[in-house]
């Protein structure tokens, strides 16, 4: 544990990401939790704990700080309390439970149409007393809440990602989509009712591969985002 929260803590320093002792804490708990459930609901193919932490939470820890940026551009413009984040496929809750834990302004609901996957965001939810998370058993489609940041990762193209989640996306809202390599061709086929307003090219502490952050939001939207 000791060394895991070493490479932890580096993580976040190489990612310029401020965290408390406790975020950090609730980090590797949700860690653990992950190892100890995927011995009987398969939430993950990687089983090693340094790969784990590398391939899962360090890689949606690199999402925060351009999350953080966005939330700081929406809040304002947000009414009837906090903002809302819809985690679409969110499988063992990546990037969902870290932006819960980093986050804790926001209210983070994962949904996924596997049950026992939205069970485990339950227990995580109640093992670390993260009020603000929600795992959702349910087809995205079928969601009726609104929601003003719709996230992704590795879930399908940005064309079904969009057209499946479109009914949940609220008034200014937008989506994000974690991909690895620049997604030109998916990017290409959009629909002509969703513009791509920016892509970030992100840095995974100790992971050799291509990363990336697609942010879009329906064509008709004020310009809530011009400075992501």
């Amino acid at each position: 544990m000791q060394a895991l929260a070493s490479t932890l803590r580096a993580g976040l320093t190489a990612l310029d990401l401020t965290l408390s002792d406790a975020q950090v804490d609730s980090l590797l708990a949700y860690h653990a939790l992950i190892q100890k459930w995927n011995k009987v609901y398969n939430l993950t193919a990687v089983r090693d704990p340094g790969d784990m932490l590398t391939h899962h939470l360090l890689d949606s820890l690199a999402v925060i700080v351009p999350l953080r940026r966005q939330l700081a551009l929406m809040s304002p413009s947000v009414k009837g309390g906090a903002v809302r984040l819809l985690d679409v496929g969110s499988g063992a809750g990546l990037p969902g439970v870290v932006a819960a834990i980093c986050c804790p302004d926001i209210r983070v609901d994962c949904v996924d149409t596997v049950g026992k996957k939205a069970a485990f965001i339950q227990q995580v939810a109640v093992t670390l007393r993260l009020t603000n998370l929600r795992g959702v058993h349910a087809r995205v489609e079928s969601l009726t809440d609104q929601y003003q940041i719709i996230s992704s990762r590795a879930f399908a193209s940005l064309t079904d990602f969009t057209h499946w989640s479109a009914q949940a996306l609220a008034p200014q809202g937008v989506w994000l989509a974690m991909k690895g390599r620049h997604p030109a061709d998916e990017l290409a086929a959009l629909s002509p009712e969703v513009q791509m307003f920016h892509v970030e090219h992100l840095t995974v502490p100790g992971l050799e591969a291509e990363r990336c952050l697609i942010w879009m939001k329906p064509v008709d939207h004020q310009d809530v985002s011009s400075g992501c």
